[in-house]
């Protein structure tokens, strides 16, 4: 098991705490987890992103997307399938499968689609206008505004 020593970089920050359990998580992680279902992660502009899975022969009932503590998690769970078929070759996959991925502070999913096959989960970063970069003016005397916002 592979282990960082985190220290260096906590004595020239501050709030990055849960860094340390997003870099344990990954460690801990098998490379055979993320063979099914196969997915797309598309960065289109600053600010949005889109993740895309092929899930075929799952319908939009069998599929749960859920947020929480900035963590996305997508489920699949086929509904229950008749006994009586017999496949001569099965090359679709439509096993149970679960995916988790750390969000970023600020982003935020805004949509999620089932089309042809592909679950597009759609992501946007919304930073709040009190987190944004702001200008401080250096007033010559103190009657002068002290904070002003950046163009």
């Amino acid at each position: 098991m592979r282990t960082f020593d985190l220290s260096p970089l906590f004595r020239a920050s501050v709030g990055f705490d849960n860094l340390t359990r997003v870099l344990d998580s990954v460690t801990r992680m098998d490379d055979a987890q993320f063979a099914y279902p196969p997915y797309n992660i598309v960065k289109s502009d600053a600010d949005n992103y889109r993740i895309t899975f092929a899930v075929a022969g799952f319908g939009p009932e069998e599929i749960d997307v859920q947020v929480e503590n900035n963590t996305l998690t997508v489920k699949g769970r086929p509904a229950q399938e008749q006994t009586d078929k017999v496949f001569l070759h099965r090359g679709i996959a439509g096993r149970a499968f679960e995916r988790r991925f750390e969000l970023a502070d600020h982003i935020h999913v805004t949509n999620a689609r089932l089309e042809n096959g592909l679950l597009h989960v759609e992501l946007k970063r919304e930073v709040p206008e009190a987190l944004k970069p702001r200008k401080v003016h250096v007033a010559s005397s103190p009657s002068q505004p002290v904070l002003s916002q950046a163009a």
